[in-house]
């Protein structure tokens, strides 16, 4: 297991720590916006650095909708064979336009998951992250 449960809980609420290190192994996830109430979700790849997500994208919904609110969510998760965990990360996301910053995110060596133009680099700036930890197995007896 990847995480220590207490008294055979199944469900174990992550740490800061403990989620930040299950962001930085993981490249896939999903980015959601919303815009005027209406909530839309988008798979992505990504990197981490300095407790940052880094994701690349095209004009379109995507970069439109997170140019019109800034605040998004991020969520990504992995299951195995005895067990599961999911991250979910809110925050401020922005286009980087700066040469410097572009630079530095240049560095982190994002590639796109297909063969598309993908000019624009976004960073996720978190003001929250949780996360949690599941151990598979059989729904107990319930009680008489």
């Amino acid at each position: 297991m990847m995480f220590e449960h207490v008294d055979g809980q199944p469900v174990l609420e992550l740490d800061d720590e403990q989620s930040w290190r299950l962001l930085e192994g993981t490249k896939h996830g999903r980015l959601v916006v919303s815009v005027a109430g209406e909530p839309d979700i988008f798979p992505v790849n990504y990197v981490t650095a300095n407790r940052k997500i880094y994701l690349r994208t095209a004009p379109g919904n995507k970069l439109a909708q997170l140019t019109i609110n800034s605040m998004v969510l991020f969520e990504t998760d992995g299951i195995l064979s005895e067990e599961a965990w999911s991250v979910v990360l809110r925050g401020k996301a922005r286009v980087l336009s700066n040469s410097a910053e572009l630079a530095a995110v240049e560095e982190l060596g994002l590639k796109t998951w297909v063969p598309t133009l993908k000019d624009f680099y976004v960073e996720i700036e978190p003001t929250s992250v949780s996360g949690r930890h599941f151990e598979f197995g059989e729904q107990p007896e319930r009680e008489i």
